[in-house]
C-alpha cells in the first residue's frame, strides 16, 4: 500500500473484526444504539468535500467537475438517513433549479451537469438516468413519511408519473421493464438496460405508493432479468434483450465492475422478509465463489467465464458487506472490510463513487439505516434513537 493506504491488518486484528462483524448481527439493537449514538464520519467527510454549501454535489475526478442525477440523489438518500433536513432541502433546491430547469412538476433530471469547453456551467447532457431519478423518488418519499411532509411525498409521486411516461415499456416476451433513461436504450433489434439500476427495495416501495402501477411486477421482472443476465453468476455493468433472450450488450460487451458491484449491494441490503431475496442471492453466487478461489475480489469481471481482472478499489469491498453479511459469510466480510480505510485522510483520499460505496456498505453493516419488506427506509433515528432525541 502507498502511504495514504490503510496499513495491512494482523490476524488478529482480522479475528477481532470477525467478532465484531458477528457480535453486532446477534445483537441488532446495541449496532443501532452505536449507529444513533455517534457522528456519522463517513457521511460528514463526503459532505465537507464533495458537497458545496447551495446543495450541488461534485464528482473531482472528472475535469469537468461534474454533478449527475446519481450524485444528488444519492446525496439526499444519506442526508435523510443523517436526519438532515437542511442539507436534504439545499441538495433538492440544487437538483430541480438546475438539473430539471426549475420545473420538477414537468421534467425528469438531466444526469449530467458541469463546466463546458466555454468554460460556462450548465447541463452538458440532457439525457435522463433512471437510477438517479428512482434514488430521488425514493428519498422524497421517505423524506416525506419520516419527516411528515406531504409535500415531499407529493414531489416523490410526481417523479414516479414522469418515470412511467418516459422509461417504463413493455419488452416483448418478457414483460415491464425501466429503461436506464428516455433516450438511445431502444433499437431496431435490441433494448439496451442495466441491472444495477433497480434496487428490489426500492421498487417495493414504489408498490406501496402506487399499487395500481407497474411496480410491483417490475420488481418480479428485474429479479427474473438479473437472474438471465447473470449466467455464472457475475452481474453485468450492461444487458441487452433482443426479443427472445437477453444477450451481451454490443457495445459494452460482458463486464461486470463499477455499475454491477451495486447489484450485489442491492440484494445484500434486502429485506429477508422480501419474497424474491432468495431468489435474487441465488442469482450471484459469483462474488463468494471467486473470493474463496482467490481471496480477493476484481475490478472487472468477464460476466461469461467468470473470470476476473485487475485489483478491486477500495468501495467493492465496501459493497460486498451486506452481500457477505446476508449469505452467512462474516469471515469473508471481515477480511473484505480490512480493506476499507477507516474515517480519517486514507478515507478522504478516495474518490467520490468510492466513498458512495462506503457510505452505503459500510452504513448497513453498522446499522444506520435498514430497508423493511415493503421497502421503507428504517433510519436508526426513527427507532431505536427516538427516545433520545
Amino acid at each position: 500500500m502507498g502511504e495514504d493506504g490503510p496499513a495491512m491488518l494482523s490476524r488478529r486484528d482480522v479475528l477481532g473484526l470477525v467478532a465484531a462483524a458477528a457480535g453486532l448481527a446477534a445483537c441488532p439493537a446495541r449496532a443501532a444504539a452505536i449507529a444513533c449514538g455517534t457522528p456519522w464520519r463517513d457521511w460528514h467527510a463526503f459532505v465537507q468535500r464533495h458537497v458545496q454549501d447551495d446543495g450541488r454535489v461534485i464528482d473531482f475526478s472528472y475535469p469537468d467537475q461534474r454533478s449527475t442525477s446519481e450524485s444528488q440523489s444519492y446525496a439526499l438518500f444519506f442526508a435523510l438517513v443523517d436526519n438532515n433536513p437542511v442539507l436534504f432541502d439545499r441538495i433538492l433546491a440544487w437538483t430541480r433549479r438546475h438539473l430539471c430547469g426549475g420545473r420538477p412538476d414537468l421534467n425528469l433530471p438531466a444526469w449530467l451537469w458541469g463546466r463546458a469547453g466555454d468554460g460556462q456551467w450548465r447541463v452538458l447532457d440532457g439525457n435522463t438516468a433512471s437510477d438517479g431519478e428512482l434514488w430521488i423518488a425514493y428519498a422524497l418519499l421517505e423524506a416525506g413519511r419520516l419527516w411528515n411532509r406531504p409535500g415531499l411525498a407529493q414531489a416523490g409521486r410526481q417523479i414516479l408519473g414522469l418515470m412511467r411516461s418516459a422509461e417504463v415499456v413493455e419488452l416483448p416476451k418478457f414483460g415491464p421493464m425501466l429503461l436506464p433513461g428516455n433516450r438511445g436504450f431502444v433499437h431496431r433489434d435490441r433494448w439496451i438496460l442495466n441491472p444495477s439500476y433497480l434496487p428490489l427495495f426500492a421498487l417495493r416501495r414504489f408498490a406501496a405508493v402506487e399499487p395500481r402501477g407497474p411496480w410491483a411486477r417490475l420488481a418480479e421482472r428485474s429479479v427474473a432479468m438479473l437472474r438471465a443476465a447473470s449466467p455464472t453468476g457475475f452481474a453485468p455493468d450492461w444487458i441487452a434483450w433482443n426479443g427472445e433472450a437477453f444477450v451481451a450488450d454490443p457495445s459494452k460487451g460482458a463486464v461486470g465492475s463499477y455499475d454491477a458491484i451495486r447489484c450485489y449491494l442491492w440484494a445484500g441490503m434486502t429485506d429477508p422478509g422480501e419474497p424474491l431475496r432468495r431468489q435474487l442471492l441465488d442469482a450471484l453466487p459469483g462474488p463468494v465463489r471467486l473470493l474463496r478461489a482467490q481471496g480477493g475480489f476484481a475490478e472487472k469481471i468477464q460476466t461469461r467465464s467468470g473470470s476476473g481482472t485487475g485489483a478491486a478499489p477500495a468501495g467493492f469491498s465496501a459493497a460486498l458487506l451486506p452481500y457477505l453479511s446476508a449469505l452467512g459469510q462474516p469471515a469473508m466480510a471481515a477480511a473484505q472490510a480490512a480493506h476499507i480505510p477507516a474515517p480519517g485522510p486514507a478515507a478522504d483520499a478516495l474518490g467520490y463513487y468510492d466513498r458512495v460505496l462506503v457510505l452505503f456498505g459500510r452504513g448497513w453493516m453498522d446499522r444506520r439505516f435498514r430497508f423493511a419488506a415493503d421497502g421503507r427506509l428504517l433510519p436508526a433515528w426513527s427507532h431505536t434513537c427516538s427516545a433520545k432525541t
